[in-house]
């Protein structure tokens, strides 16, 4: 019989949300090795690699060796999967059914070969299926009451986020990372975790057992605010495509607070109107540039767009702009499709 191996360590799981019986829970540990089926949903690939190599070391250190089978939800067929849950692994061991993209095979006329399959599921196998989108329904119950798990696998805040980063930091690379630290690594990434983990994976080969704030300005760079103002300028090119992908890549991606986003628009908005209003006097672009603190790349594309714009036009915006921060600040309707808007208020200015 295969050796057991030591049973895993704690890695700093970041807290996720698992979905429980008609109820969101909170936990702070992936599914166990008694989960015959268990779904990793949602935008984290990081999450889900996590929670599947913890997954996978549970089930070898409860059962012995475990084989994985892996399957492309968009090219293989439901009957494939199951037919390989169903079926004996070499020597009998376990088996790790992975589907990856499962969204894509569960569809209308397929998902109820997945229930049949989850109010008996095979108890040599273990059925994983991970998806960046996941489309609750009858299923659900029926994985649950399986004693299967449904966790979701999003982004933390970023009061989260820290506690897994110094954990992570400690468990995974060795590292004691010092409050200042952890707090300027957390402005320069955000709680993208799979990013944070590859900057303490930089950090570890420095050499130092500590992180120091020092460390991080040295090796991280570029703050995320730092950023957020360079891509500014992608609000004047005149591209809807661009100005709508700088608002959602800033919100989903980057994750800033929409006060901070509608801030460097109204910046943008304010700068803007003083350059065209100033050209319009014809005063000196330098001195204008200088008096708008305008630097860099946005010196040029707001100067640039500055030059055709008339200075009323470039007031309508710069109104808009603070309407839009008012509205934001207040809680006024949806602060995401607001800055959509006035992003296309952009493009159409320079368009």
């Amino acid at each position: 019989m295969a050796k057991r191996p030591a049973k895993p360590t704690d890695t700093g799981q970041p807290t996720v949300a698992r979905r429980g019986a008609g109820r969101t829970e909170t936990g702070d540990a992936p599914p166990g090795p008694e989960a015959r089926i268990v779904v990793l949903h949602g935008p984290d690939e990081f999450l889900r690699g996590e929670h599947t190599r913890v997954l996978r070391e549970s089930l070898a250190h409860a059962k012995g060796e475990v084989e994985t089978v892996r399957f492309d939800g968009a090219a293989s067929k439901p009957s494939e999967v199951l037919d390989e849950c169903r079926t004996f692994g070499l020597m009998q061991q376990h088996k790790l059914v992975v589907v990856d993209d499962a969204d894509q095979m569960l569809k209308e006329g397929t998902r109820d070969a997945f229930e049949r399959y989850a109010r008996e599921p095979a108890p040599d196998a273990t059925l994983l299926l991970r998806a960046r989108k996941w489309n609750p329904g009858k299923l659900d119950g029926l994985i649950l009451d399986s004693g299967g798990a449904i966790v979701e696998c999003k982004p933390p805040d970023l009061r989260a986020a820290r506690v897994w980063m110094i954990a992570r930091a400690k468990t995974a690379h060795g590292l004691a990372v010092e409050p200042a630290a952890a707090d300027l690594l957390l402005q320069c990434v955000g709680p993208d975790l799979g990013r944070l983990d590859t900057e303490l994976a930089k950090l570890a080969v420095a050499g130092a057992p500590s992180v120091a704030a020092s460390a991080v300005r040295e090796l991280v760079g570029m703050t995320r605010e730092e950023d957020l103002w360079r891509m500014q300028v992608r609000l004047l090119t005149g591209s809807p495509t661009d100005a709508l992908r700088f608002i959602r890549e800033a919100l989903e991606v980057s994750r800033h607070p929409p006060v901070l986003v509608s801030y460097a628009c109204t910046d943008l908005a304010r700068k803007l109107h003083g350059a065209s209003r100033g050209l319009k006097a014809r005063e000196n672009p330098f001195a204008l540039a200088g008096r708008l603190k305008l630097w860099g790349e946005s010196k040029d594309a707001v100067l640039r767009l500055a030059a055709r714009v008339q200075p009323l036009r470039a007031a309508r915006l710069f109104a808009q702009a603070l309407k839009v921060d008012h509205s934001i600040k207040t809680g006024a309707g949806d602060p995401g499709r607001s800055l959509e808007t006035l992003a296309l208020r952009f493009a159409a200015l320079g368009a």
